[in-house]
């Protein structure tokens, strides 16, 4: 069966994971098939697998991917607090890669593009906590505190795309209530605000 337009995207790739990312974005990452990303697409039912292999491999590209703007978000910011209200931003403006960034069951963890992206990542969060003195982070060791710090922002994130903070946030920006939320767990004066 024929598509009613011919192929002629010049990146199909990225074509197909800007339609997956809608997909993750209107209805989940278990929404997703390859099949449907092609007729979205307008191409053969064999072409996005010729890019991704199969759906896992379409959701390493999109981890991938996220970690990577994720990083490059990040290493904008120069502190801790800073990081935080960075990380909910993120979380704003890609929840899609969001989504699945935060599942490994999803995806192939050992792919080496994730695993750099992802390790970037990481160590602009550990950078933000490293910085801080001992008696911002409450006595805490650097180790605890990164674990204090995610967990914060993180958490944060995830309940306000799930819509749980709606009553609470009501008309506020998001990050200026992180950045306060962070001052309870982050002594203020320091390098973590």
């Amino acid at each position: 069966m024929s598509s009613p337009h011919p192929y002629h995207h010049g990146d199909l790739r990225h074509a197909l994971l800007s339609a997956a990312l809608d997909v993750v974005a209107a209805d989940g990452p278990g929404a997703l098939s390859l099949r449907d990303l092609a007729r979205r697409a307008g191409v053969s039912h064999a072409a996005p697998a010729h890019h991704f292999k199969d759906r896992a491999g379409l959701l390493t590209a999109i981890a991938a991917e996220g970690y990577t703007l994720f990083a490059d978000a990040l290493a904008a910011v120069p502190d801790l607090r800073e990081r935080g209200a960075q990380y909910v931003r993120f979380a704003r403006t890609h929840p899609a890669h969001f989504q699945v960034m935060f599942q490994p069951a999803l995806y192939r963890t050992d792919d080496p593009e994730l695993v750099a992206a992802r390790g970037r990542a990481g160590r602009a969060l550990s950078q933000g906590v490293a910085g801080l003195p001992g008696e911002g982070r409450n006595g805490a060791d650097a180790r605890e505190a990164g674990i204090a710090a995610w967990s914060l922002a993180h958490g944060f994130a995830a309940l306000l795309l799930s819509r749980n903070l709606d009553d609470f946030l009501a008309d506020r920006d998001p990050e200026e209530v992180f950045r306060s939320l962070a001052g309870l767990l982050f002594r203020p004066g320091t390098n973590g605000g």
